[in-house]
């Protein structure tokens, strides 16, 4: 019979590979070291709004199956609400709005609609993204080498969706995971590019049924906990340190280790991760969008990049924003209200705020850190990995989180077939 397979980190690698594992009859232990589970995933109750927010806001696109796949599983997929495939984009600098609207199918006809597609542009400028097909089979390039990042289109498009999924500047990320992003997106067509929102939050829809999910099935959830080290002997982890407790790992058993880079590089003897991050900021406003604000809307020519809009409050994103890290807190809240205030004609007067910044929120998604993700297996027998920043082909997303999860899954089962089959 499977062991029991022991999951440092609670986030969405750990969640969703556990799923997988339970379901062929595996049993999950969690050791989290915060108190809750859901890493960047995750809702709170803010103390100083006195409302739940979320983490950080998160864009989930039809075009992303395994999350899609993952949610549907758990029963999450009725707390996301899905928009129709539109993007809704707000220039702060010329006061012009403009809403994308990809057609269904992979042809897309729709770039020959003028008001399908964004201002002063025509078909011809969508043929950019073409550069980073070609370059689909190169390593080690970047996106300003493989396409024009000088257009303005560029800009007003290309620039503030590639910034929001790879949390780096676009010029210089690595050009194989924006072909991966494009291809199941933009590429997928209108039908690949439906949003999904976690309308009450993402703790709602993506961790508290997982939780129910795995609960139910055995699993068993441990908070605070935060690993000291990993035991080795020969090649297999025998142990995991948690300072007031030691857990062994008995013969059978496994472990999956789902935390950040820096935890795994730490106890993992040898292996080699990403070591560099970007930030990202999120702002929380208390106050309730306007009648008819659209659930989410892209910000141009402004330090806001999304706007996110709940029934009770708006969230703003910034991307790769590490020079933001020591601005006045006060100062940046007023900045950016002063843009949000512009583009839904709330009152100008600063709102209930709150900033959460995260100075290491992803691993920095170009060339020379690609090369450095890791598969799911380690050089010890019974040592797995899982997070967005393993071998997924993809930035450190939630779709990357959820494909990791299952990669560690099926490597695990892999590795129980052919321990049954030695002996």
């Amino acid at each position: 019979m499977p062991g029991t397979v022991h999951i440092v980190g609670a986030g969405l690698g750990g969640l969703s590979a556990a799923v997988d594992l339970v379901d062929a009859g595996y049993s999950v232990r969690f050791y989290e070291a915060a108190k809750a589970a859901g890493g960047r995933c995750r809702s709170f109750v803010d103390t100083v709004l006195g409302i739940t927010v979320d983490n950080g806001s998160h864009l989930l696109l039809s075009g992303n199956h395994a999350a899609v796949s993952y949610l549907k599983r758990i029963d999450g997929l009725k707390e996301m609400t899905q928009a129709p495939a539109e993007i809704p984009f707000a220039d702060l600098r010329s006061g012009e709005r403009w809403t994308l609207r990809p057609n269904a199918s992979r042809v897309p006809w729709w770039v020959f609609n003028a008001n399908r597609r964004v201002p002063n542009t025509g078909p011809l400028d969508y043929l950019a993204p073409l550069g980073l097909l070609r370059a689909a089979r190169q390593q080690g390039k970047t996106v300003g080498e493989v396409m024009d990042c000088n257009s303005s289109l560029y800009e007003r498009l290309w620039r503030p969706v590639m910034l929001a999924a790879l949390n780096v500047e676009p010029s210089e990320a690595d050009a194989k995971m924006a072909i991966t992003l494009f291809r199941e997106t933009f590429g997928g067509g209108g039908a690949a590019c439906r949003p999904l929102i976690a309308h009450k939050g993402m703790s709602s829809a993506y961790i508290d049924p997982a939780i129910a999910y795995l609960t139910k099935r055995g699993g068993t959830f441990s908070y605070g906990r935060t690993l000291r080290a990993i035991e080795y002997e020969g090649e297999r982890a025998t142990a995991l340190d948690f300072g007031e407790e030691r857990v062994e790992i008995a013969a059978g058993d496994l472990v999956l280790l789902a935390a950040p880079p820096v935890v795994a590089k730490a106890y993992v003897p040898g292996l080699v991760t990403p070591e560099k991050f970007r930030a990202i900021v999120n702002l929380h406003f208390k106050i309730a969008p306007p009648a008819g604000h659209p659930m989410y809307l892209g910000l141009v020519n402004s330090l806001s990049e999304w706007l996110f809009a709940y029934e009770n409050h708006l969230s703003v994103t910034i991307s790769s924003a590490d020079e933001l890290m020591n601005h006045p807190r006060e100062e940046l809240a007023q900045k950016v209200w002063k843009e949000i205030s512009q583009v839904t004609g709330l009152p100008s007067d600063l709102p209930p705020w709150q900033i959460n910044r995260e100075r290491r929120a992803t691993f920095a998604a170009i060339p020379s850190e690609a090369v450095k993700r890791p598969g799911a297996k380690t050089r010890y027998d019974n040592l797995f990995l899982a997070g967005d920043w393993t071998a997924t082909g993809l930035p450190a997303c939630m779709e990357g989180a959820v494909r990791s999860g299952f990669a560690a899954a099926k490597a695990i089962m892999e590795n129980g077939t052919q321990a049954r089959q030695a002996a």
